[in-house]
């Protein structure tokens, strides 16, 4: 059953959202978490958290119980086929953290789900929000024909956020869609199983990603995702874009589907008392791995605005919080688009784009920037605290 009021509700439960509720609750602030589906999903979605996200989920106290069920990964590597175009040294990274992390997004969300219990706080499980109305100073919300008073109410429920909608706040980007195909398998590979590779092939991005238990994610840009990648379709984007002269072989799939992807911004993360984080505050193509983790830096800055506010500091912080992720969110968007056009250059400027990169890996301050910047690091000095 329903509370009739709360002090936060967060809507959405996925890594941004149990991370602003954990943050929140961690602090005192009584916090309502809703979800349309009726349990979390146990596909993996998405699989790298990188350097600096580690050290915002340490804050909490999540970083240790994720790290004990991951593969850590010490570099990455940009890939022509067989080629090395750049190793990026993650081991390098001024950071107690120094490697990107494998894991599974489940898993990830089940550490933010047990720690959140342990704070007596439990997920409410299937809920729709249909309505936001203003009430006096707080917001009342409507959910399953049921009404629930908060102080504020956070948008954490993604693409198609409902909280966002509401609040009436604009998501703006290009009209340009790009079609995804994900899966987990297993392969008979020569590839390190402690390093991710983005492959740059003409007709898009492949992403390679060893998880643990011996499975590897793999991420591509396709013209026209399947809804269900069978073996031989992701044997077909493993001979296109992966190794060439040892060819990886899929041996089983675990799990494929698809998805599409905008590159949008919402105009604010705030509209009064409604808040957004994460994919309800920006979306954007995968490459970098960025998506996620930037969702949870969002949430764990706005958990500690929201519950310093109510410590008695002035709603401005709600104000600076947006003022500081949107433009961390526009780079991320940036960065990711950049990524994706850099693998599909035409063939005729290939050569020059893998000597560039080749120049780069050759060059220590240039490798450390690129290392900063894909690890989230580069984000630390705007961020306080």
């Amino acid at each position: 059953m329903l509370p009739t009021s709360t002090d936060v509700l967060v809507v959405g439960a996925g890594p941004t959202g149990l991370a602003t509720a954990l943050t929140l609750a961690q602090r005192g602030v009584a916090v309502t978490v809703l979800d349309r589906l009726a349990a979390p999903p146990t596909t993996s979605r998405a699989a790298v958290v990188h350097a600096y996200t580690l050290e915002v989920l340490d804050r909490i106290d999540a970083a240790a119980p994720l790290i004990a069920q991951a593969v850590r990964t010490p570099r990455f590597t940009v890939r022509d086929r067989d080629r090395v175009l750049l190793s990026v040294p993650f081991h390098e990274l001024p950071s107690r953290f120094p490697y990107a992390l494998l894991v599974s997004q489940a898993v990830t969300e089940a550490v933010l789900t047990e720690k959140l219990a342990e704070l007596g706080v439990h997920i409410r499980r299937p809920c729709q929000l249909t309505g936001l109305s203003n009430a006096g100073d707080d917001m009342l919300a409507q959910v399953d024909g049921e009404a629930l008073r908060a102080r504020f109410v956070v948008g954490a429920d993604g693409l198609h956020s409902t909280v966002r909608q509401l609040a009436g706040i604009g998501f703006t980007g290009g009209s340009d869609e790009e079609s995804f195909v994900l899966a987990d398998v297993r392969v008979r590979s020569v590839l390190p199983r402690n390093e991710a590779a983005l492959f740059l092939a003409r007709p898009g991005p492949l992403v390679w990603a060893p998880l643990p238990g011996g499975v590897v994610r793999l991420v591509a840009a396709v013209a026209s995702a399947p809804a269900e990648p069978d073996a031989a379709y992701l044997q077909a984007l493993l001979d296109e874009r992966g190794p060439a002269r040892r060819p990886d072989r899929v041996t089983e799939v675990l799990w494929g589907s698809r998805f599409r992807v905008h590159h949008r911004i919402a105009d604010t993360f705030r509209a009064g008392p409604v808040l957004l984080a994460g994919d309800a505050g920006h979306v954007h193509s995968p490459a970098g791995g960025q998506g996620m983790n930037l969702g949870i830096c969002d949430a764990v800055a706005l958990g500690t605005a929201v519950a310093d506010v109510f410590d008695g500091g002035p709603e401005t912080l709600l104000d600076d919080y947006s003022a500081r992720q949107r433009p961390m969110a526009e780079d991320v968007l940036s960065f990711a688009a950049g990524l994706t056009r850099l693998a599909g250059v035409s063939p005729a400027r290939r050569p020059a784009r893998d000597v560039l990169l080749r120049l780069l890996g050759a060059v220590p301050p240039a490798r450390r920037r690129i290392a900063l910047r894909l690890s989230g690091l580069s984000h630390r000095e705007r961020t306080p605290g």
